[in-house]
């Protein structure tokens, strides 16, 4: 088991202070990455930040989404994660992506989670369910 899988946090999001995430876990063990109670508050939380990169920092790109959310300067190699989503989503790197357009961003946050958790089992119900929430 990842530990993504063991944190319900299928993209490893990192702790940030101040920051408190619905159904995440009172007590966090983990020193960086977020605990959360089931995976679909995990999901959740992906999504809130892929609308934030979205509509509050213009982002409009899978490329560009990637480059921030595992940039090269904390040792990620974006290119290869960008290559492997488009691949797994059938969305390309640089198609234009906005908030609305689900069915897109729920291919990528799946794809995002078999590459950051090994995870490419996640119910299309739960991804849905975890947008919808994100909303």
């Amino acid at each position: 088991m990842t530990r993504g899988q063991r944190n319900h946090n299928p993209l490893n999001i990192k702790r940030s202070p101040g920051t408190k995430w619905l159904g995440q876990c009172p007590q966090q063990r983990d020193r960086v990455f977020v605990q959360f109670e089931a995976d679909l508050f995990g999901l959740r939380a992906a999504f809130r930040i892929m609308r934030s990169y979205l509509t509050l920092h213009n982002l409009q790109t899978l490329r560009q989404v990637i480059y921030r959310w595992a940039p090269p300067e904390d040792g990620n190699c974006p290119d290869s994660y960008v290559n492997i989503v488009a691949m797994h989503s059938g969305v390309r790197p640089d198609a234009y992506l906005c908030w609305g357009d689900r069915d897109k961003l729920v291919a990528i946050v799946k794809a995002m989670a078999w590459v950051e958790s090994r995870m490419d089992n996640i119910d299309e119900g739960l991804l849905i369910k975890a947008y919808e929430l994100a909303r």
